[in-house]
């Protein structure tokens, strides 16, 4: 007789397997020598409606490394094609991932629960399905940095060893899988994927449901024009993305299509990485040889994409090929304003700015530019302008080597602020609430992460701590607001397959 499943709490709904069978192969993940539950994300695992305490028991943990399939839950491997690098792969898919189910969360709201590292699929193309720790622990420490610095983004619910150790170009690593939660796995590739095989029905049954899970107030549109609302709603959605990413100095690192998720998330945290030094050409993957990821490309990289998404919307955006291209292209088109848009829409409040005047795009550039070739920290650099508002421009000054580079700039910004009505003690604080004091900076990611390989995740926990809270100082965390080392110059960041 077989003991009864513990109380997880999983109330599962499952419309992707139930809506579109054929997009996905049912999988049942590897079974794991030990697996134990390291980290459970408890706050997110209550807004699920789940038991944190039974998570983290031994059942729990066969069931977040995908060894067991608790009740209600139909764990898929999902297709999906992409662009990588630019170049395009016509099936890529969950080698290495499962999507274990979907359950709504405590405000109604459609969440998918997804183990990665949990083995092989048959979307593996050769590879052996699994994760290290160092990698699983680095999108969970990213993910959790992301949503508390407000930007969307994939979570970690939980991080677990396996008992194995597997093979890496570095030696052998600890096995772990990542249970992530996200809005919905959609992605670019996955539209992509239908496309290339010319499946038009698919594609439309795809959209439909795109629209009914992200976008419901669309359902009852005409099918030529659901297909631009969504188009245009996922340019909307992208560009404020990539102006939040690039507001805060972060780079993903490998923006192929695969990883452009349709519900606006940050996902797949690979060789992401934070900038230090601003310099728009910062590149930090290992693979990234040619720049095409780096900071200042995102923007265009995103709009990139979208025409690849746009591209696979044409058979519905009007039975007229010229006709469809022409939409499409009207739409990517205007991608550029709306990221303009967008990235002022950040600017404005870092620079202290409540309200708006044409020049303010040309002032927050020009900032830029005379951070750019100085040496200064993009981070501290913005924080610093909070105690300049306040009278001190010391803690500016000292972020560049030269600080003539910074004067003209600074005489023009002050008398800009004075056209805007805020005392100086209301702007700063203000300003201090979207400029961070902690990110995830690159010295202080590897340290705990080398750690936390070696047994002890007291610098990790630290860490988290810090990140979950990144605008208020705290004293005797001035380590944590600390550029990197001499010795990172050269930092390079590995995707973590």
């Amino acid at each position: 007789m077989t003991s009864p499943e513990p109380p997880f709490g999983f109330a599962f709904d499952n419309s992707y397997a139930r809506d579109l069978q054929g997009f996905y192969v049912e999988w049942q993940g590897a079974r794991h020598p030990d697996p134990q539950v390291i980290r459970i994300n408890e706050a997110l695992a209550r807004e699920l409606g789940l038991d944190p305490a039974a998570l983290a028991t031994s059942d729990g943990a066969k069931v977040l490394t995908g060894a067991v399939a608790p009740a209600g839950a139909q764990p898929l491997a999902m297709a999906y094609a992409g662009h990588q690098f630019g170049g395009f792969s016509p099936q890529l898919g969950d080698g290495r991932a499962l999507l274990l189910g979907e359950v709504l969360d405590q405000s109604g709201a459609r969440r998918d629960i997804h183990l990665k590292g949990s083995g092989r699929t048959p979307f593996s193309r050769g590879g052996d399905g699994k994760a290290a720790l160092g990698p699983v622990l680095r999108e969970y420490l990213m993910g959790e940095a992301m949503q508390a610095l407000h930007i969307p983004t994939t979570r970690a619910l939980a991080a677990c060893t396996t008992g194995e150790q597997i093979l890496r170009d570095s030696g052998p690593e600890q096995g772990a899988v990542l249970a992530r939660v996200a809005a919905s796995h959609l992605r670019v590739g996955t539209f992509q994927f239908f496309a290339a095989r010319g499946e038009n029905d698919k594609l439309l049954q795809l959209m439909q449901y795109t629209i009914a899970r992200h976008h419901p107030d669309l359902r009852d549109l005409p099918v030529p024009e659901a297909a631009l609302a969504l188009l245009r709603r996922t340019v909307a959605l992208q560009s404020r993305l990539v102006a939040q990413w690039m507001a805060v100095g972060f780079i993903h690192g490998v923006m192929n299509t695969d990883n452009m998720a349709l519900s606006g998330e940050t996902i797949d945290y690979g060789p992401c990485a934070f900038m230090d030094a601003y310099d728009p050409a910062t590149v930090f993957s290992s693979i990234d040889r040619q720049g095409r990821y780096a900071y200042g490309n995102q923007p265009g990289i995103a709009r990139w994409n979208l025409a690849r998404f746009a591209e696979t919307l044409l058979p519905f955006l009007d039975p007229d090929d010229d006709t469809a291209i022409r939409i499409a292209t009207e739409a990517i088109d205007g991608f550029s304003d709306i990221y303009e848009a967008d990235w002022l829409a950040q600017m404005r409040p870092k620079l202290g700015l409540t309200t708006a005047e044409d020049g303010d795009f040309a002032l927050a550039y020009a900032f830029l530019k005379a951070l750019e070739g100085q040496g200064a920290d993009y981070t501290n650099s913005f924080r610093a302008l909070g105690d300049v508002v306040l009278g001190d421009a010391a803690a500016l000054r000292a972020q560049v080597t030269d600080p003539e580079a910074l004067r003209d700039w600074q005489e023009e910004w002050q008398a800009r602020l004075a056209r805007d009505p805020l005392t100086p003690k209301a702007r700063a604080a203000a300003m201090n609430a979207v400029n961070p004091l902690y990110i995830p900076r690159n010295h202080l990611v590897e340290g705990a992460l080398a750690a936390a390989k070696a047994g002890d995740m007291a610098p990790f926990d630290l860490l988290l701590s810090v990140l979950s809270a990144p605008f208020a100082a705290v004293a005797g965390q001035e380590p944590f607001a600390q550029p990197a080392p001499d010795s990172f110059a050269n930092f390079r960041t590995f995707c973590g397959t």
